[in-house]
């Protein structure tokens, strides 16, 4: 199964320069066939960062979260696409995982923060806010949408594989942030295979979430009701 990894990035050269010899170390461990960062318009040098360190880029022309997925699907020949943000959340020793479930059959992996022996890196506050919220929206998703398999418990993670089959299968249209839910969504509506593993989610290295809470709350809202009333 040719495999690529597709490296998300906005703004994002510090967290780069910390993380990419190791991403690219484990790349090469488990011998991902293409390496790509798809930028949503960078100016703090990460496209630069990119190019010194002989990774492919695509630069999207349109911007968005949703929209680097579509440029991925359209434009990297792939059977399997793994969707990696650089900003330290996520464990890129976990690349393996999902290629071994993939082999195994799943359309779809995700790595899960709220599972059994995962970790949120809200979990050692009192108040959850954003936990909570993910939760609600995937409980909804869940009740609403699943009629097969296992209970899906993180719907709205971005670090995720979806094989090229099920992406074309599915035909995504987001454009934002919502890109991830509405995939879930419509592989539960498809009854594709949904494998989880639980991840051990870091704290960002540097800079803020580019995702404001209640405006990306209220398109998870939109996108939520929207499914409702599509058939693909």
């Amino acid at each position: 199964m040719k495999t690529t990894l597709c490296i998300l990035t906005k703004n994002e050269l510090p967290c780069l320069e910390v993380l990419l010899p190791e991403v690219l170390a484990v790349c090469k461990k488990n011998s991902i066939d293409k390496i790509f960062a798809i930028d949503g318009g960078s100016t703090d040098g990460t496209v630069e960062f990119f190019k010194k360190n002989n990774v492919n880029i695509i630069t999207q022309k349109n911007r968005g979260r949703g929209d680097a997925f579509h440029v991925a699907f359209n434009q990297i020949e792939s059977d399997l696409y793994i969707f990696y943000s650089p900003d330290g959340n996520e464990d890129i020793n976990d690349i393996n995982k999902f290629i071994e479930y993939c082999n195994l059959g799943a359309d779809i992996v995700i790595a899960s923060r709220m599972m059994k022996d995962a970790y949120n890196e809200e979990d050692e506050n009192i108040l959850k806010f954003r936990k909570w919220a993910n939760n609600i929206f995937n409980l909804m998703a869940n009740i609403t949408f699943r009629r097969s398999g296992s209970y899906v418990t993180d719907s709205i993670n971005g670090y995720r594989a979806i094989t090229k089959k099920a992406a074309k299968s599915l035909n995504l249209d987001a454009k934002d942030y919502t890109i991830e839910y509405q995939m879930t969504m419509r592989a539960f509506k498809k009854k594709l295979k949904i494998h989880e593993f639980a991840t051990i989610e870091g704290k960002r290295l540097f800079g803020e979430t580019q995702a404001k809470s209640i405006p990306t709350g209220l398109r998870f809202l939109r996108c939520y009701f929207r499914e409702i009333f599509i058939k693909i």
